[in-house]
């Protein structure tokens, strides 16, 4: 199954990977030789359209002029994923708990690829997708850090125990300050749903429960936000200033 995938970041990153696209739409009064000459090279079909064309296929949303017809995103399978990282990297897998919005998603692809983690994971149901949105959102890094989907949170977080990751989750009882916490392990970064946080069983099978102190008058974060804290954190603390 094809998709239209929309904006100029989501465009260039797709055209430069290769990565399953049928054909590249640009806006008819607009002009980019770069991306043309960067379609040509990869032997990408190029044409240009009029705006009912975007509309039609890029409907309520900020398209820039930049379409492409791509296959439908494709999954990477857990094993895949672990087998990919290097020897000597310290991983970092980011688990997204029930999380709807594409929006978010795209937005910790964006933090994920920022920092070099090494994949996410989410589930099947009850739970966002890849889409045009998301690849819109994250600018181009859903080409870049892969994706897995699988039937059960819980079952995964075991067998990745076993495997010697540590399981750090974002709650607000009984929880330390991230900022008190040691990094430096393989790490599985979970981080729970918009309005209901991480879900009971994958909240008891975390070696670490952390929470993002505030002392404004609201009193959580957007959950790419909240991802994005703790990632640089990791980050800062596996890759601290000399």
């Amino acid at each position: 199954m094809k998709t239209w995938i929309y904006g100029k970041n989501a465009v260039y990153e797709a055209v430069r990977k290769n990565d399953q696209l049928s054909e590249v739409v640009l806006l008819k009064e607009g002009k980019d030789d770069k991306l043309a000459a960067l379609c040509k090279k990869n032997r990408i079909s190029l044409r240009y359209e009029e705006r009912p064309f975007f509309q039609k296929n890029a409907p309520a949303s900020n398209h820039q002029g930049y379409l492409a017809l791509r296959e439908s995103y494709a999954y990477t399978d857990l094993d895949e994923m672990l087998e990919s990282i290097p020897p000597k990297k310290m991983p970092l897998l980011i688990m997204l708990d029930g999380l709807e919005d594409p929006h978010n998603l795209g937005a910790i692809l964006r933090s994920a690829d920022a920092i070099g983690a090494d994949g996410i994971i989410i589930a099947k149901n009850r739970s966002v997708s890849l889409n045009a949105t998301v690849a819109k959102v994250s600018t181009g890094a859903i080409e870049h850090v892969p994706v897995c989907q699988v039937t059960n949170l819980s079952r995964t977080i075991e067998q990745l125990k076993k495997q010697g990751y540590w399981i750090v989750g974002t709650d607000m009882q009984d929880a330390v300050d991230y900022r008190k916490v040691d990094y430096n392990m393989p790490l599985v970064l979970v981080i729970g749903s918009e309005g209901f946080g991480i879900s009971r069983l994958v909240l008891e099978k975390c070696d670490y429960k952390v929470s993002i102190p505030m002392v404004g008058h609201v009193n959580s974060l957007n959950a790419s936000v909240a991802c994005a804290v703790l990632a640089y954190q990791i980050f800062n603390c596996r890759h601290p200033l000399d």
